[in-house]
């Protein structure tokens, strides 16, 4: 069955860094899209970035962009998200998750914590 396991999260310090990993199972980890979207309580969910299959075409929401980083390396079945520069703001719950066609995930991970304070 498909797996998407997230690790890395943590408390940090303004302009700290942070490197997240998803590792995926249970399906063709290079035939798919990934994406990190994260979710604070009380407010809407929003996408922060993607990658492609293949040439890893990117994407990345505005309120990121120039300070993360996301890259795949296929023959680990691994995406990670490299966050620079943190802000409060970035303060989240932050979940990998699989691109079920037009970017509309069709599987998440359990997510994992980032803490900016």
């Amino acid at each position: 069955h498909v797996q998407l396991v997230e690790s890395g999260g943590d408390l940090v310090h303004p302009g700290g860094s942070l490197r997240l990993s998803c590792v995926g199972s249970g399906f063709t980890f290079d035939d798919y899209g990934l994406a990190w979207i994260r979710r604070v309580p009380g407010k809407e969910r929003e996408g922060v970035t993607r990658i492609a299959t293949g040439s890893g075409n990117t994407y990345y929401a505005d309120s990121v962009k120039g300070r993360f980083i996301i890259s795949r390396d296929d023959a680990k079945n691994t995406v990670f998200l490299q966050l620079n520069s943190l802000k409060t703001e970035d303060t989240a719950k932050y979940y990998c998750v699989r691109d079920g066609g037009k970017w509309l995930p069709d599987y998440w991970g359990q997510g994992t914590q980032v803490t900016v304070s």
